[in-house]
């Protein structure tokens, strides 16, 4: 069977006749039946839709009550949660305090029972004290009846008292009258006492200028055969580095022109002046030396040494005879006696001096002061030691007993440097005040000060000297500068100039000449 699809007829066209499939008839067929379906169900559908909207209305209205009754019946139950967890923190705390009340109600009945305990003691006490009341107040009317007794002796004796007091005016009054007149009679004795004080002095010079003649001493001085008249020198002969970290002390042997050095470098170093060589060297200290002294026979050198100890050389074997310990401080002076070559006197910074024995090699005697030592030296009799402390004052000690001989207000600052005269009446003090005073040693009175303007003392153990003739002083100063002075003008002679740092130490030469001085840089300087 064939089926022939017709086109409607258009103008200008030609009608075809084109055969079809069977499948192709079948699926149109299929559209059509499918579309005619769902326009029906979509009109069914338009048709029942206000029924199922209408149903479903009060199936939801229901659902939303429900819901929000379930909710509030879920917030009761949690406010019920709530309010059961409160009440059962205050059954807790409640308990709790309930077993606090009763233990607290125990305690208080305790308490009542060791109250009740102590009134009763109380009680008996209270009875003992009013029985002692009775005894006091007995003993008290019995002090009251004494006291009216003794009121009327204070009254007789009152009266007694302010007739000695009379009496007593009256006797000072004569006692003032009789020390007025004693005090005149004092007056004109201490006048005649200066007067022949002085007249003493005047003679005691006129003899000293007749000892003198052309400035040679008498032979019948000790050592007078060495000793010639002290020139003032003007030049530097010599200037010798003589040891690293600064020089010390420096020092004459006796009658020679030997010089002995010590220093920072643990050194003791003698040199020839007149060539300004090095002759000879000795080692062993272990400290720094701060200060030297020789035996007058020039066999021994003593140096003392901040590491505690002193030291003695024998200077011809150039070794060590004695190491002397016992300070506990650096010892910062040291001297021999002037006749004998067996004692030796140290001071160190243990505020003790200390008296040797060369001989046995240990120290005889101690001396125990309150002010540090800085300088000492013998007398000229090798009894007595005098000592210059920081506190300013000079003290004479005696060197068997070591008790305090005498004592004087030598500096207002630390006395820095102590030089005996050679004939052994005079001694030079140099101080921190940048004085240097001349002492009788026999009344400890000044007799003289010298000062210059630029002269400043440079260290606690600066070093000055008196010239072997007595008049001359010789001091450095930290400036650099050497001052001399002339004991009997007090006045600068001549100002040594040729170091670059502070002069520590100076020294005179037993001949007369040369002078020699030592800087904190180690360089020594000799001066003719």
């Amino acid at each position: 069977m064939e089926f022939s699809v017709r086109f409607p007829m258009v103008e200008g066209m030609t009608v075809l006749n084109l055969p079809r499939s069977q499948d192709q008839i079948a699926r149109e067929a299929i559209k059509h039946a499918l579309k005619s379906l769902r326009k029906r169900h979509l009109l069914e559908e338009g048709a029942h839709s206000p029924a199922f909207i209408a149903l479903s209305r009060p199936i939801v209205s229901q659902g939303s009550e429900w819901k929000e009754k379930a909710e509030n019946l879920e917030l009761e139950l949690q406010q019920c949660y709530k309010a059961q967890s409160r009440l059962s923190e205050q059954l807790v705390v409640e308990v709790a305090e309930s077993r606090a009340s009763k233990a607290s109600l125990q305690e208080k009945e305790a308490a009542v029972s060791n109250l009740q305990a102590e009134l009763t003691q109380t009680r008996d006490e209270c009875f003992q004290l009013k029985a002692d009341l009775e005894e006091k107040i007995k003993a008290l009317e019995l002090l009251i009846c004494e006291n009216h007794q003794l009121k009327a002796q204070l009254e007789e004796m009152t009266i007694k008292a302010k007739n000695a007091e009379a009496e007593n005016k009256m006797l000072v009054d004569r006692w003032m009258l009789q020390k007025m007149q004693d005090a005149e009679r004092l007056n004109e004795v201490n006048a005649l006492y200066d007067e022949m004080v002085n007249r003493l002095k005047a003679s005691g010079l006129e003899n000293l200028a007749r000892q003198q003649v052309d400035g040679v001493v008498r032979r019948n001085e000790d050592g007078a055969e060495f000793f010639v008249e002290s020139t003032v020198p003007s030049l530097c002969k010599q200037r010798i580095h003589a040891h690293e970290g600064g020089c010390a002390s420096i020092l004459f042997e006796y009658n020679s022109s030997k010089l002995i050095s010590g220093g920072q470098d643990r050194s003791i170093k003698m040199w020839d002046t007149s060539t300004g060589s090095l002759s000879h060297t000795l080692y062993g200290c272990l400290g720094s030396v701060l200060d030297l002294t020789i035996t007058h026979d020039n066999r021994s050198v003593i140096a003392a040494s901040s590491s505690n100890n002193l030291y003695v050389w024998d200077v011809n074997s150039g070794r060590v005879r004695h190491t002397l310990t016992g300070h506990t401080d650096k010892v910062c002076a040291v001297d021999v006696s002037k006749i004998s070559s067996r004692h030796v006197v140290s001071t160190a910074y243990d505020r003790t001096i200390k008296v040797w024995d060369l001989n046995k090699g240990y120290c005889i005697n101690t001396i125990i002061f309150p002010s540090n030592c800085n300088a000492l030296c013998f007398s000229m009799d090798g009894q007595t030691i005098c000592s210059g402390h920081v506190d300013g004052n000079l003290r004479l000690w005696d060197i068997h007993s070591g008790k305090l001989l005498s004592e004087v207000a030598a500096h207002s600052l630390a006395v820095t440097s102590i030089s005996l005269s050679r004939n052994g009446n005079v001694v030079l003090t140099s101080g921190r005040d940048n004085l240097h005073n001349l002492f009788d040693m026999r009344s400890l009175e000044v007799c003289g000060t010298l000062r210059a303007i630029g002269n400043r003392v440079a260290s606690n153990w600066s070093r000055s000297c008196i010239s072997p003739d007595d008049n001359y002083v010789a001091a450095g100063s930290a400036d650099g500068a050497v001052y001399i002075w002339s004991i009997s003008k007090a006045d600068i002679v001549s100002t040594l100039r040729e170091h670059t740092s502070p002069v520590l130490c100076c020294s005179w030469s037993g001949l007369g000449k040369p002078l020699a001085s030592a800087d904190k840089n180690g360089i020594i300087c000799t001066w003719s």
